[in-house]
């Protein structure tokens, strides 16, 4: 699911879309989506710019592919769980950084950067208005650079956006 497909009609199928199963929509879902289609095409490329970027400073790609497969995971939203768990089989995590796709899993105690950066992970995800400066401050603490934690701070809400996204073109995708 790491790159579009093609859809019976040919329209190129984004993540967004094959996650939530409404790539082939008819009717007034479809419509909607057909209409959309550049919003669609620049939620495709924020998606590559945040999972996928060509420099990814110190979050490696099997770094971002594991905590969006955790929020996903959070979120209970099967299309982005099952596409995030094959991205970070490609992009070959570690079985000790796989774990940590698993809510609740936690890194080794020793691991200040990856604690940081889960806990920061987690409370985004699951209490977004509970953030605060105290918070970044935190992952500074841990050693993460200020570039780093811009780019996990954008990964983070480009997963969230997503996830609240697919939630919604599900349940608009469902029959009546």
């Amino acid at each position: 699911m790491t790159s579009p497909s093609s859809s019976a009609d040919s329209t190129p199928q984004h993540v967004l879309e094959q996650a939530a199963g409404v790539a082939a929509a008819q009717g007034p879902l479809g419509d909607a989506l057909a209409r959309r289609q550049a919003l669609m095409s620049r939620t495709q490329a924020s998606y590559e710019a945040a999972l996928l970027p060509e420099d990814p400073g110190g979050l490696s790609h099997a770094e971002r592919a594991v905590l969006a497969c955790r929020m996903a995971r959070i979120c209970q939203q099967s299309g982005l769980t099952e596409h995030y768990a094959a991205l970070l089989d490609e992009k070959g995590a570690s079985a000790e950084l796989a774990v940590l796709a698993t809510p609740g899993a936690q890194p080794p105690a020793e691991d200040a950067r990856l604690m940081a950066i889960v806990a920061y992970v987690d409370l985004v995800t699951e209490s977004p208005r509970d953030a605060s400066p105290e918070d970044i401050q935190r992952l500074l603490q841990a050693g993460i650079a200020e570039s780093d934690i811009v780019r996990l701070a954008g990964l983070v809400a480009f997963v969230n956006y997503q996830l609240r996204v697919a939630a919604v073109l599900a349940v608009m995708g469902e029959p009546t």
